[in-house]
């Protein structure tokens, strides 16, 4: 079953079921692009891991070793009176408060490169936000601004796709419209120069231009048929529970509206 949005699907920004979208999405478009580029250029996938911080809820643990090991030797004297012969100092105090565990797991997310066929020169790079590279306090958000900045000081395009309507995006010099999504090419030959889609929640997907080398022509991407696609193909339909709560941030006033009445029929 399709998704019962015309765009993008804010209920796959859910944790549990972003990573696996990103990485669909990743591979459905180098699918795409390589049915079109090809035998000047290829695209390819390009994995990074970064860590995620999770909490670790009560779970039976085997096979761990401890720091320190208490152990009773039975050819040795006991003392005291205690239970089993061992000796009873003092009273354990039982811990006031228990919570959960915070542990960071490995987390590979994927972007696409299109390269030259001939000397697999970078030509343009295209970057899927996730949550950790929207974070301040993460290092994925150092890192890819790292990234960002060597492309952007580069003779490859950038095409950063924004699928998120949380967490920080990276500045821009001027102001855009206010949006829940944004795309932003950035053409070498045009730098500073950006061109930005801001992406309303109820409206469709754009095609997008990725350009390759002069004199070759941009090649349409139809991130509305690739987002499609890999939600039927995941199966998020059975995944998501539409009568839920929408994962933050809040919606507007108008987009609340506008969503209740494209989901009433679900709920």
């Amino acid at each position: 079953m399709p998704s019962p949005f015309p765009g993008m699907d804010p209920y796959i920004e859910q944790s549990k079921i972003w990573p696996d979208f990103h990485n669909s999405l990743a591979d459905e478009m180098r699918a795409r692009l390589n049915q079109q580029i090809r035998p000047a250029y290829f695209a390819r996938l390009i994995p990074h891991t970064t860590y995620e911080v999770i909490e670790i809820a009560s779970a039976r643990v085997q096979t761990i070793r401890p720091d320190i090991g208490v152990w009773r030797h039975s050819d040795l004297p006991t003392f005291g009176a205690g239970s089993g012969g061992l000796a009873v100092l003092e009273a354990i105090t039982p811990a006031p408060v228990e919570s959960l565990a915070l542990h960071d797991v490995p987390l590979e997310l994927f972007s696409v490169e299109i390269r030259r066929s001939d000397n697999e020169v970078l030509v343009t790079a295209i970057e899927i936000l996730s949550p950790v590279n929207k974070q301040p306090s993460h290092d994925a958000y150092f890192e890819y601004r790292r990234k960002r900045r060597e492309i952007m000081n580069s003779s490859a395009h950038l095409m950063e796709i924004d699928l998120l309507r949380a967490g920080t995006r990276p500045a821009l010099a001027e102001p855009i419209p206010s949006a829940p999504y944004y795309v932003i090419l950035s053409r070498a030959n045009r730098r500073p120069t950006v061109e930005v889609w801001p992406l309303a929640l109820d409206e469709r997907l754009p095609v997008l231009p990725v350009p390759l080398l002069p004199p070759d022509r941009d090649v349409p991407l139809n991130l509305g048929a690739v987002v499609a696609t890999v939600y039927e193909r995941g199966g998020y339909d059975a995944q998501i529970d539409y009568g839920k709560p929408l994962p933050p941030p809040p919606l507007t006033g108008k987009e609340r509206k506008w969503m209740a009445g494209l989901l009433r029929p679900l709920r």
